[in-house]
């Protein structure tokens, strides 16, 4: 079965013509017809029912149709990133992660990544969980670090990466600090810090107050060092998560979060689309997944 006959076919169908599809493919219409009929003899049934001008899609036809579109659609993709890599050509990798995000692993597979492939243009950015579903969405990014805060969708790839404890960092000496652990339910007179985005502010605190169940205060800061200090200046409370390997400062200390009997906990995955996949992406995502392993 070859490649261009599966095009052939995919031409007459979306022009429902054979003699635009012979045009549009540059060929005459008797080669565009004897070359689907060559198709059909080789797959052992007919994908269409010829009529005097017109003709009808089978059953089996439209399937294959349908999942042709999908085949040759990657093979571009295919020969595309083969190309680059190949000829060297610049390729350009546009990268998110969840700003209040404290692991090392996102910065760790970006060093691996980028020794292994210095020709790539890398791009960072750094946002809320919806600002990175809005730029994934918009295709201005290609793959990012995210929680997880909807269902799975079909259309993307969804790597899980680690199942995260979640914790609240506060200022070292505080009455907090002496507890070992804390409650939502201890923090609920406290002012909870949340690390946002200039017009992402109550969708985040949407999620703490909904979702995660605090019924406090909240303020807002615009990186994750601006939520430090106001931790330290005693405004509230810092809800972080990740993989630590030390404190940041003697100044801080970290407490697990509670819920109840339970530890917080979310789950932390890579994003990305399946029709925006390629090898410098999943290149990415394997060497993300395996800091976290």
């Amino acid at each position: 079965m070859l490649l261009r006959q599966i095009q052939y076919f995919q031409a007459v169908v979306e022009n429902q013509s054979f003699t635009e599809a012979a045009e549009v493919c540059h060929i005459s219409q008797s080669a565009i017809s004897q070359q689907i009929k060559a198709l059909e003899d080789e797959l052992g049934f007919p994908l269409m029912l010829r009529k005097s001008r017109s003709f009808e899609l089978t059953p089996a036809g439209h399937y294959f149709y349908e999942r042709s579109i999908l085949i040759t659609d990657q093979v571009k993709k295919l020969y595309s990133e083969s190309r680059k890599i190949a000829f060297n050509e610049n390729a350009v990798l546009r990268l998110g992660y969840l700003k209040n995000y404290g692991g090392h692993e996102f910065q760790a597979a970006i060093a691996l990544f980028a020794n292994k492939y210095p020709n790539v243009d890398i791009g960072i950015f750094s946002g809320t969980h919806e600002e990175l579903y809005e730029r994934l969405i918009n295709e201005e990014v290609d793959i990012v670090l995210s929680d997880q805060r909807r269902a799975f969708a079909d259309a993307y790839n969804n790597m899980i990466l680690t199942r995260q404890k979640g914790f609240v960092e506060v200022p070292t000496g505080s009455f907090l600090a002496s507890l070992g652990k804390v409650t939502l339910d201890e923090l609920e007179g406290n002012t909870c810090i949340i690390v946002t985005s200039l017009g992402q502010e109550e969708n985040d605190r949407a999620f703490y107050r909904d979702i995660l169940g605090y019924q406090g205060r909240f303020i807002s800061a615009y990186s994750l060092e601006e939520g430090r200090m106001l931790m330290l200046a005693g405004k509230g409370f810092l809800p972080i998560e990740g993989n630590f390997e030390q404190m940041p400062s003697q100044t801080i200390t970290r407490l697990p979060l509670y819920r109840g009997k339970e530890q917080v906990y979310r789950l932390y995955c890579a994003f990305w689309k399946k029709d925006n996949s390629g090898f410098y992406i999943e290149e990415f995502a394997d060497i993300l997944k395996s800091q976290f392993e």
